[in-house]
């Protein structure tokens, strides 16, 4: 399928059938935590990047050492934060992150029940990958065998795909993806297998392009995210929606960024008729209770 129009129909929010959340809720927030796999011998992993040290020689020792700090102590205060308030986040990870040296991160994840997400063996963009299918399949048996159970959820590194990807995703077995940020609803798609479901993702809440590619300041997040909010919040009163944050350790989990990732979550926090879920959670839900 090389066509949009193949893979799903169009629908407008405001003509469709109204969905229903639990217990009746407007808007449900969730948030992915990037967890990923650099090579120390390799540029930054997504060209588009630059890092703090601006490096591209290899051995690229300051790049890795960012995201290296992201793993060591980035990862461990988000997770502080998520366990102090009850929550659980959704983890899109490279699956050989669960074999490496970092698996404390992967173990923690899974101890705290967080749903955990594919997101290719390392951190390689889909259309660079030169067996995609056999890079599928492998992360979806590395994430069944290590978390007991088969993920569902798939984030492409980047979000990139070829016109095959979700075709070779449906057939290992993922159920849904969070790469068409084009919906505050689950969307529907059509495979050459089974159906799979569009989760809502919105590129402007992701900490990498709005914090590292765009160069905002770190209050800028505070401001985003309460406005996105407050914004479905209203709409969801007539017809629910989904909200998502994306965020990775090496950014969101530095301190002078942490802190307003820590008050705009309280923020939303403080509002009735909010669920706070996973990803899968919302998947489950929809596939359960489609719109009347």
């Amino acid at each position: 399928m090389t066509s949009p129009s193949e893979r799903f129909d169009f629908s407008a929010i405001t003509r469709r059938p109204r969905w229903r959340l639990p217990q009746g809720k407007r808007l449900a927030v969730y948030t992915v935590v990037n967890i990923e796999e650099w090579n120390i011998n390799l540029p930054v992993p997504r060209e588009y990047v630059t890092s703090p040290a601006g490096v591209v020689t290899v051995p690229n020792v300051p790049n890795w050492a960012w995201h290296e700090y992201g793993m060591r102590v980035g990862f461990w205060r988000l997770l502080d934060f998520f366990n102090q308030r009850g929550l659980k986040a959704s983890t899109a990870i490279n699956a050989r992150a669960c074999l490496g040296g970092a698996e404390p991160v992967a173990a923690a994840m899974r101890e705290a029940g967080w749903a955990f997400m594919g997101h290719g063996l390392h951190q390689q963009a889909m259309h660079r990958v030169d067996h995609q299918r056999d890079n599928i399949r492998q992360s979806f048996d590395i994430l069944s065998d290590y978390c007991g159970s088969a993920p569902r959820g798939w984030l492409g590194p980047g979000l990139h795909e070829t016109h095959e990807t979700l075709d070779f995703l449906a057939a290992a077995g993922f159920r849904f993806v969070t790469d068409y940020p084009m919906d505050e609803q689950p969307v529907e798609l059509r495979t050459s297998s089974h159906p799979m479901v569009a989760m809502p993702y919105n590129l402007e809440l992701s900490d990498l392009p709005m914090m590292v590619v765009q160069g905002h300041e770190s209050r800028v997040w505070y401001e985003r995210v309460v406005d996105q909010f407050d914004c479905l919040y209203a709409e969801g009163a007539e017809q629910p929606r989904v909200m998502s944050m994306s965020i990775h350790p090496y950014i969101t989990g530095v301190p002078h960024r942490f802190k307003y990732f820590t008050r705009a979550y309280d923020y939303l926090l403080q509002h009735d008729d909010v669920w706070f879920a996973t990803a899968d959670e919302i998947y489950d839900w929809y596939i359960a209770n489609p719109p009347a």
